[in-house]
């Protein structure tokens, strides 16, 4: 089995459990990281770059869908006849034979397939896990567990989602995106409709969330268990008197009114005690012992990219997260607001795609509002093209409050953003491209100066 892109969040997951399983696995990537030192280390053979003598004697190719049709790997695969399979087929693949918790929605699955594996171990039963991100708690994106169970986060990006078929679901929530593949906002929710007809047994949902509550309705159709969960009065498995302060959220939950115990999380956010809410939802469905099914979400310490501490030097603290769409980027920024306390907040942002920056441009701007000093890099392009009219302009033009500074390739974002760094300050990068290297190069020339 060989994996195209093997350093990324979703292949290496896949790459970890089939060669847990005993199959042989090599992968490549463009670039060497600590995610293949890592999977070397795990027995996987992981080449740095792509070449067509890579797949000597492979029969199988997984390509991420990142990867394009003219890398020499995937040209290698479709001349000799290969099975080229999509990262979803991979992990569909994995679930055969387990019972499968698939964890979709427009936001929030990684934190919630991760609070849902930390949950389910200290209950005890060992579940297997594939998750979009590193995640410190459970030492890896993905383990294969002594258990039936499997907790897979479920991508709808590309519509990968639609090909599983799980016992259970969570949907964090439904806000139109993604519209390069969809096209419409009404396609991308009814996606999330036809996955509700893959389901299984049950589903838990978000009731705070409009798009994922109106699911509920289609569910019930289907025969499932619905669990509504959340903080409103819909909710059967309620959240009350939360409080977010500094780095800790924390919350108590009853279930139809019956008092549950208190939720204390390492991780700041409200967002994030829905997640743990949808979280301890499926836990319970599934049987497990509330008490304990609590606990493992306290032991939850957040995953890589999601409001992630890097580090401080020179009195500056820096954090990193994922998030590009504007209903991310708030609930983000209330987040880093709340750990800053009066201290100041100033946020650099590389918006991911141009299509949506194209549609969400003013939205990000307005939400980035709520920082007190701006810095606006370049568009990521992933797979798409640069289009002249649409540039972080406008973002930037959107941004009322703070000064924003438009500061043009990643590549020099570090040195625009340290003589406006002052002791005290929080920075927090934010997309879901490569500004992730911003963080570290500023605290190393933070340690520099000092």
């Amino acid at each position: 089995m060989f994996f195209i892109g093997v350093g990324g969040a979703g292949l290496s997951a896949i790459a970890r459990l089939m060669v847990q399983q005993g199959i042989t696995v090599a992968g490549s990537d463009a670039a060497d990281s600590a995610v293949l030192a890592a999977l070397r280390a795990e027995g996987i053979t992981c080449h740095v770059g792509h070449d067509a003598a890579h797949l000597a004697g492979v029969d199988t190719v997984i390509a991420s869908t990142a990867v394009h049709d003219d890398n020499p790997e995937i040209v290698e695969a479709v001349r000799r006849g290969l099975r080229l399979w999509p990262r979803s087929a991979g992990l569909r693949s994995v679930m055969q034979g387990r019972r499968t918790i698939a964890v979709a929605g427009t936001h929030g699955k990684t934190t919630t397939s991760a609070m849902l594996s930390c949950a389910l171990i200290a209950a005890g039963a060992a579940p297997s896990y594939a998750i979009g991100a590193e995640v410190a708690s459970l030492g890896a994106n993905a383990r294969l567990g002594a258990g039936d169970l499997l907790v897979a986060e479920a991508d709808e990006s590309d519509g990968a989602f639609l090909v599983y078929e799980p016992e259970g679901a969570i949907v964090t929530n439904v806000e139109a995106d993604h519209l390069d593949n969809y096209g419409t906002a009404e396609a991308y929710a009814a996606a999330f409709d036809e996955f509700i007809g893959n389901i299984g047994d049950f589903v838990v949902l978000n009731s705070d969330d409009d798009g994922a509550a109106a699911l509920a309705a289609r569910a019930r159709q289907r025969g499932l268990d619905v669990v509504l969960a959340g903080f409103g009065e819909d909710a059967g498995l309620r959240g009350h008197a939360l409080v977010v302060e500094g780095s800790v959220t924390t919350f108590t939950v009853s279930h139809h009114g019956v008092d549950l115990g208190q939720v204390r999380l390492a991780v700041p956010g409200a967002h994030y005690a829905v997640d743990a809410l949808l979280a301890l939802g499926a836990g319970i469905v599934l049987g497990q012992n509330v008490d304990l099914l609590i606990a493992g979400l306290a032991a939850y310490t957040g995953a890589d990219r999601r409001m992630q501490l890097l580090g401080a030097a020179g009195g500056v603290r820096v954090y990193d997260s994922y998030a590009h769409h504007p209903t991310e980027i708030r609930a983000d920024l209330a987040a880093a607001r709340a750990i800053a306390g009066t201290d100041r907040l100033v946020v650099a942002y590389q918006s991911h795609l141009v299509s949506r920056t194209k549609i969400y441009g003013a939205e990000m701007g307005r939400e980035l509002s709520a920082a007190d000093r701006v810095f606006l890099a370049d568009i990521y392009l992933a797979r798409e093209v640069a289009d002249p009219a649409v540039t972080p302009r406008l973002i930037a033009d959107a941004v009322t409050g703070p000064e924003v500074t438009v500061a043009g390739p990643v590549a020099t974002l570090a040195a625009a953003l340290l003589p406006e760094l002052h002791p005290g300050d929080l920075l927090l990068t934010l997309g879901a491209g490569d500004i992730t290297k911003v963080g570290p190069e500023v605290l190393a020339a933070l340690e520099a100066r000092a």
